[in-house]
């Protein structure tokens, strides 16, 4: 069947629009700890290692000598002084302990031929565009994931060999539930909002000095719709003639 001039038309301008660019979208912002509990170090190891990020951006770690936390990089600087660093220390600090407390329990459990095995933690944060911050835990051995933990609904998930033993042992203790359920569901967002109001302003001064003058921005704008008034037309002409 032969295509109408109407039909033809809005081909060529399915054509014009598939490139056209798209609405950006509101970033989601996450806070993340990641925990690793050593219950046999090697000489020289640390038995714990703790590094913290924002948006991938990283900002924290653990001085297991000092029993300290670190900042890392520029942002790790600007919020290393704030109330947020200091609550978010000693939250995890207690956490760190309980962990390991865990750990040596169930050590011989976990044992291998070599050495037993590392557990490792990590809690994710997120503030999503929307408003709403979901926080939730994930728990394994030698970075292998057995074990999830939905905080928002106190849910534990195994995932893989070996999560049933923790699940057991630490959805029973109910001071260590608690803690994740508080650093993860009413710290966090907190401690989030306050980094990125530090990381924003730290984006604002080293932002490109280079930026286009607003009455050139005002007079690109303004010249835009002229362009594509006359464009459109004659794209649509041009194709047309070759759709015969």
């Amino acid at each position: 069947m032969a295509r109408t001039a109407g039909s033809k038309f809005a081909f060529v301008l399915l054509l014009l629009l598939q490139d056209c660019p798209r609405t950006a979208r509101g970033e989601n912002h996450a806070l993340s700890y990641t925990i690793t509990v050593i219950p046999k170090p090697r000489f020289g190891q640390p038995w714990c290692e703790v590094q913290g990020e924002v948006s991938g951006n990283k900002f924290l770690s653990y001085d297991y000598g000092s029993k300290k936390f670190q900042p890392i990089g520029p942002l790790g600087m600007k919020v290393n002084n704030t109330e947020a660093w200091k609550k978010q220390s000693e939250a995890l600090t207690d956490l760190v302990e309980e962990l390991r407390k865990i750990l040596l329990d169930i050590k011989p459990e976990i044992a291998t031929t070599s050495d037993p095995l590392p557990l490792q933690g990590r809690m994710l944060c997120q503030c999503k565009a929307n408003g709403h911050t979901s926080g939730s835990w994930e728990f394994g051995f030698n970075g292998q994931i057995s074990l999830l933990f939905d905080s928002e609904n106190r849910k534990w998930t195994v995932v893989q060999p070996g999560g049933e033993l923790l699940q057991g042992t630490l959805a029973n203790d109910r001071y260590i539930t608690k803690l994740l359920i508080k650093i993860s569901n009413g710290d966090c967002s907190k401690w989030l909002e306050q980094f990125l109001k530090h990381w924003e302003k730290m984006l604002e001064t080293t932002a490109s000095p280079t930026t286009v003058p607003a009455t050139a921005q005002s007079r690109a704008t303004a010249i835009m719709p002229t362009a594509w008034i006359f464009l459109v037309p004659l794209t649509c002409s041009i194709l047309l003639g070759l759709l015969g």
